[in-house]
């Protein structure tokens, strides 16, 4: 997170035909996307399933996630803005492919 949000996550996500699943230890995320050309954007929501005890900027919310970015054969790489109440914190995520489609 930048924005002076002092947090980092790991989450496994899976993404195909445009929909995104996924999650951690304490978040859960769901959204869509579209890609063309080495670009995609999309849309998610992000919820708590299991309470941290970490001060988190979305601890006990619903947030909502808009990104735009850039992908490879081996990865993606997005930035997103995310809608906490009335704040709003800004993401940096970097995607690894783990597994290819088989």
């Amino acid at each position: 997170m930048l924005d002076s949000a002092d947090v980092t996550n790991n989450h496994v996500m899976v993404l195909r035909d445009g929909t995104m699943r996924g999650g951690g230890a304490f978040f859960y995320v769901v959204g869509s996307y579209t890609g063309s050309g080495g670009k995609w954007k999309g849309e998610a929501i992000t919820q708590e399933h299991t309470p941290t005890f970490a001060t988190r900027p979305w601890a006990g919310k619903i947030v909502t996630i808009g990104f735009t970015g850039t992908y490879t054969d081996e990865g993606a790489e997005l930035d997103a803005a995310a809608l906490v109440g009335k704040r709003s914190v800004r993401i940096k995520s970097v995607l690894r492919l783990l597994m290819a489609d088989s």
